[in-house]
């Protein structure tokens, strides 16, 4: 079995690619080949999202479990909380466990619906991913992951609290933690050294999203909860009517905060691809990481 901890521990700096659940059948095929022109890169492991929600559960679980055994790429799969029970969750990491994925991202999730709505756990279901941590760990041999907030969860009151929470996430079993999406390195590594301070070593991996157009740049400031910096917005909105010109600004952004946090010995980037491959793989080419498979 491959962990996603042996592909982030080698020598050389890797990237990682995150998918969102398929609506339909023409997505399913936009993704599917979004993943081709990916594999040959060798991506350090490959993730499909639950959809907001979960609304969009079983189109993932089906993805993963294609990866799994359809490609040579490794799957990390997602899993939350949101509308499971407890017997339902062992099933579902039974069955991943079955088609040879061993690597899991317990995410708690937000409430169906309304991201920022009032969350209710199910009757017969967890409330917080510590426990969602501990479940995956009972279950087998698994590499668990966990999600991370450079600026605090939106329902966290301050960031030492986010940072205890995140840090109880890890000392619960999690191997490593993704990053949601931040403008400045300073941010990430600002929360890299609170989680140190607290005396935890585990890996923390930076989220990265290219912002080719408008509608990125939106997605990208909602994921991350903060408005974006003076600086970035300037930079960008000079070419709002500009679509390649945006483009650009955008990828040379993406490479600039990549760059940033590689000379600050990050071990790995994790791309959120809106399901694209070609941003993606241009960011990845400058910054040297796309490497020939042994």
């Amino acid at each position: 079995m491959t962990t996603v901890l042996e592909r982030l521990r080698g020598a050389d700096p890797v990237f990682s690619v995150e998918f969102f659940p398929p609506r339909n059948d023409d997505e399913e095929r936009l993704l599917w080949r979004t993943i081709r022109e990916l594999e040959p890169l060798d991506p350090a492991y490959v993730s499909v999202t639950y959809g907001a929600g979960g609304s969009r559960r079983d189109r993932t679980i089906r993805t993963t479990g294609r990866v799994a055994t359809e490609t040579t790429l490794l799957p990390v799969a997602h899993l939350t909380a949101v509308d499971h029970s407890i017997a339902e969750l062992r099933n579902v990491i039974g069955w991943y466990a079955s088609v040879g994925v061993r690597n899991i991202l317990a995410i708690r999730g937000d409430p169906p619906g309304d991201v920022n709505g009032e969350w209710v756990p199910h009757p017969l279901g967890l409330s917080y991913a510590e426990e969602l941590v501990r479940l995956v760990r009972e279950l087998g041999d698994f590499c668990v992951g966990v999600a991370a907030s450079p600026y605090g969860h939106p329902r966290s009151t301050d960031l030492a609290t986010d940072t205890e929470h995140l840090v109880r996430k890890l000392r619960a079993g999690a191997d490593y933690a993704i990053a949601q999406l931040f403008f400045d390195a300073d941010d990430f590594l600002r929360l890299r050294d609170r989680v140190a301070a607290r005396g935890c070593d585990a890996l923390l991996v930076p989220g990265v999203m290219p912002l080719t157009t408008i509608r990125t740049f939106t997605k990208a400031v909602e994921l991350a909860g903060v408005p974006a910096p003076t600086r970035v917005v300037s930079r960008l909105l000079r070419w709002e009517h500009d679509a390649p010109s945006f483009r650009k600004a955008g990828i040379d952004l993406a490479t600039e905060l990549c760059a940033d946090l590689l000379a600050e010995s990050v071990p790995s980037l994790h791309f959120y691809t809106l399901n694209r491959s070609k941003a993606t793989r241009e960011v990845v080419s400058r910054l040297g990481l796309v490497r020939a498979r042994v």
